[in-house]
């Protein structure tokens, strides 16, 4: 159903009683948000605000508007001057962003906000960050806009600034790289391997595509060259390119290979996980990540869900490259070699 044949449903399914219609649309949104229907949640949304008392609409729009602009399009406004080169323009306005987050969605006691933008997020989250708060979720993608601002603060000449900003996106969403990847930019800025080693690991567990693992590879094949450990450098950087053959790497590694002032060898499968594991490492996704993505599939399959059953299953044939999976995806996607399976970012 399209978004405008789910809201028609849902309006015709409503009472004079308001209170019992507020139940019946949360307990809609509820299933959306199950089913992985964003259009079903966007329209049980706009119901719901339809349904509130005046005052309630207003304080919404007071926690969700900065001077009367939605986060959202705020968020956009940066990205365009941003895009246009204007960062240092971008700055007060990325702040002020900020500083509105950190205040309207704060973490309490008994509550917190979370950013995850679908499904599979909401799932690994739960799992892999045992949580005894109430999770609720934002209705913006709040781990997003505090990375732009640390981008800002970073590309400004505050890259030490940027680091608790990159912390606190990561809260909202623990599950997302992009915060995690920005931040192992800072430390690499500064110099600071402990933290890049840190950080990285946490990447790594969480990670869901190759081209997410590649770039944790690569980054400690970064750390690894400046603190002269060349042989275990071109161990990561191999790696890396067995996950996903990034452009860069081949000039990464001849770079490598002078500063070694040798040609770099090859190394063997069981090599690579001997050097992995001396940085308490193993190579590849970790289970728990391949587990969720399966068993989503599984589970909207069951549903016949079938929109949301292939994002699930090309996730999950990316971490795997099971031949069986993939012929599930081509019987209900049969053009689906034609193009990458999944997109190539980790970003979920």
């Amino acid at each position: 159903m399209s978004y405008d044949e789910i809201l028609a449903d849902l309006k015709a399914k409503l009472t004079d009683d308001i209170q019992g219609n507020d139940r019946f649309l949360r307990q809609e949104a509820e299933r959306f948000a199950r089913l992985g229907n964003m259009d079903g949640v966007k329209a049980v949304g706009e119901l719901l605000v339809e349904n509130m008392p005046e005052e309630e609409i207003e304080e919404i729009k007071r926690i969700t508007h900065l001077d009367g602009v939605s986060l959202d399009t705020v968020h956009k406004q940066i990205v365009e001057m941003i895009n246009k080169h204007n960062v240092v323009e971008a700055k007060p306005l990325a702040e002020r962003l900020y500083k509105k987050i950190t205040v309207e969605f704060k973490e309490t006691d008994k509550a917190k906000f979370v950013s995850t933008r679908n499904p599979f997020e909401d799932n690994l989250l739960q799992i892999l960050f045992k949580q005894d708060k109430t999770l609720n979720r934002s209705p913006f993608d709040l781990a997003v806009y505090l990375t732009t601002y640390a981008y800002i603060l970073t590309e400004t000449g505050s890259p030490y600034d940027a680091i608790p900003v990159l912390r606190r996106a990561i809260e909202f969403n623990p599950v997302d790289c992009a915060p995690m990847f920005e931040l192992a930019e800072v430390y690499k800025l500064l110099g600071n391997r402990k933290r890049l080693l840190e950080i990285t690991r946490d990447t790594i567990n969480v990670a869901s595509s190759p081209v997410a693992l590649a770039r944790c590879y690569a980054n400690m094949g970064y750390m690894l060259t400046d603190s002269g450990d060349f042989d275990d450098a071109s161990g990561f950087y191999q790696a890396s390119t067995m996950m996903y053959p990034h452009k860069m790497i081949p000039y990464e590694m001849s770079h490598l290979a002078q500063l070694k002032g040798s040609p770099l060898r090859q190394y063997t499968n069981e090599e690579i996980t001997k050097i992995f594991a001396k940085y308490d490492m193993k190579f590849g996704f970790n289970p728990e990540v391949v587990r969720v993505a399966s068993e989503l599939a599984a589970y909207y399959l069951g549903e016949r869900n079938i929109p949301n059953a292939l994002n699930a299953l090309k996730m999950t044939y990316n971490m795997t490259r099971d031949e069986n999976i993939k012929n599930i995806i081509l019987k209900y996607e049969p053009d689906a070699e034609k193009h990458p399976l999944v997109p190539d970012d980790n970003n979920n």
